[in-house]
């Protein structure tokens, strides 16, 4: 879950007419800031007195003591590494400015906002051939020295990759892995079935199921359903033809094509970082119980390989078994798949010590390991505004603002979707605002892509597709829609067209007879820091 060491300072412009990578829902809105003390002369800067205000505010009020465990809810972890590549598909911004260089024409999206895999598939087999194998049209993959297990193709141990961030921890890098093998398995079936260019017909196939996944499984589960099913529809449109239409063009209003929000990249969609546990149980070759998993992050010695931090060449008992983290068919028992913690301002304490400050690394009094206070100073630093302020605009009620800090809009987020009031959702999935803000984003984005499936063929699904067909019934890759909360064509396909370990017989196993215990109630906490 790392993002980087640097505190950026950067201004989005609040002209409607601007048509760079990044701008505002609400730039008519004033930007929040919190009322704190302001420092005396000589002593520490503003931007100092704002660190430790938010320091101090997330020691008090956003560290979940209970450890890993915390509260559990329905949604699959799987769903949370997923949200982390969607991520690093649509946004980007690496521009470090300091509090003297407010310039908004240098805030720059290194990524385009589509959902188009440019994280995957780079600048494609001609300017980034390093990624693929000559002459296939197929992604390079590295084997596990001595076993059948896949990892990402690396050089030295560097990941090979569209984009770097993808193995900053070895689940998103499997996610990843996955959608690698997914593409080379789509370009032998458009070899076999004469495609004329396999490599094209194998990535807009690819491309169009990610957009189907993203929308019909992945924002269905975060969001409520009502917002979820008012942001996006097909219709009849003149003519009888069919038409995408977006409910939200009010709240997401581009012109030309779309931009990335910071209302969207800085607040709303940073809920992802409460739904991570403490610690995961891998794979059953390690055996089942509190004491053979992995912390997320190691707490306790930041500079070892004993958690899920990337960066290195995969292990076999790092490797994911994916019935333990999505719903397949052979998920068993009450406690697989393993699944998130629930959508709510509590954060596991491993995310108060990240390992990213160079000088106290695991630290939790420096800001870089406290991704908490991350956001907060960066949502105020993207002058972002208060989030009683949205939700006026947007005409929708919100939750009574009982401390200055809830107008934060990422906090508020985080507290709305908690609340069992009428705009929460008593930490299932996000509350009423922060669905708007994600479910409009991801909506405009499919919209405003002329070569999503939504404006090439509106009426593509899966099942029309000649590669997915063929494949499907071969190998049976959808056979997991209709188990509990899956839709058809959802994120478990993607996983079996991949071809990766999907159960625990592809894992040799554990001495003892562990393979039938049933699983723990909790994955394995973090060491204590």
């Amino acid at each position: 879950m790392q993002h980087g060491e640097i505190i950026l300072d950067v201004v989005a412009p609040r002209s409607r007419f601007y048509q760079g990578g990044f701008g505002r829902l609400f730039p008519e809105l004033e930007p929040w800031v919190p009322d704190i003390p302001q420092p005396a002369t000589g002593g520490i800067g503003t931007a100092q007195a704002l660190q430790n205000h938010f320091m101090n505010f997330v020691a008090q009020n956003m560290v979940d003591a209970t450890g890993a465990g915390g509260r559990d809810i329905s949604l699959p972890s799987g769903y949370v590494y997923f949200g982390q590549l969607v991520d690093h598909d649509i946004t980007h911004d690496v521009t470090p400015l300091s509090e003297s260089e407010v310039d908004p024409n240098r805030l720059h999206n290194f990524r385009t906002p589509r959902l188009d895999l440019d994280s995957l598939y780079g600048a494609g087999t001609k300017d980034q051939p390093f990624l693929y194998e000559a002459g296939t049209g197929k992604f390079r993959i590295d084997q596990i020295q001595g076993t059948n297990f896949r990892d990402l193709p690396r050089h030295r141990g560097t990941a090979l990759i569209g984009d770097p961030r993808n193995d900053e921890n070895i689940i998103v890098a499997q996610v990843h892995l996955a959608f690698l093998l997914a593409h080379n398995a789509l370009v032998d079936e458009a070899r076999k079935q004469g495609a004329k260019n396999p490599f094209e017909t194998a990535r807009k196939t690819l491309r169009w199921l990610y957009q189907w996944v993203v929308w019909n499984d992945y924002v269905r589960r975060i969001c409520r359903d009502d917002v979820h099913k008012a942001a996006l529809r097909l219709e009849s449109g003149a003519g009888l033809i069919k038409v995408w239409q977006v409910g939200y063009d009010d709240v997401f209003d581009w012109k030309v094509n779309p931009f990335m929000p910071v209302e969207f990249s800085v607040a709303a969609y940073r809920f992802g970082h409460t739904l991570v546990r403490g610690g995961y149980q891998t794979n059953i070759g390690n055996g089942v119980g509190p004491n053979n998993g992995f912390p997320t992050f190691d707490v306790a010695n930041p500079n070892t390989k004993g958690d899920l931090r990337g960066g290195n060449p995969l292990t076999s008992n790092r490797v994911i078994q994916w019935d333990w983290f999505l719903q397949m068919d052979s998920s068993f028992g009450p406690d697989f798949p393993q699944v998130a913690r629930a959508f709510d301002p509590l954060l596991v304490e491993a995310l108060r010590r990240m390992p990213e400050d160079p000088v106290n690394p695991s630290s939790p009094t420096a800001i870089l390991n406290v991704l908490a206070a991350r956001n907060l100073v960066r949502g105020v630093r993207m002058q972002l505004p208060a989030a009683s302020a949205v939700a006026r605009k947007l005409g929708i009620d919100h939750l009574p603002i009982q401390q200055q800090e809830d107008e934060a809009l990422w906090f508020y987020i985080l507290r709305e979707a908690q609340s069992t009031e009428a705009v929460g959702s008593n930490g299932e999935r996000l509350g009423l605002l922060g669905s708007i803000l994600v479910a409009a984003t991801f909506a405009g984005l499919l919209k405003g892509d002329p070569l999503s499936f939504l404006n090439m063929e509106p009426a593509w699904t899966p099942d029309r597709d000649p590669l997915l067909q063929a494949l499907d019934q071969n190998l049976q890759i959808n056979r997991d829609a209709g188990q509990a909360g899956n839709v058809s064509w959802g994120l478990p396909a993607i996983v079996r067209l991949s071809g990766l370990p999907v159960d625990g017989s592809s894992f040799p196993q554990p001495a003892g007879g562990a393979a039938a215990v049933p699983p723990p109630a909790t994955p394995a906490p973090p060491a204590a820091g």
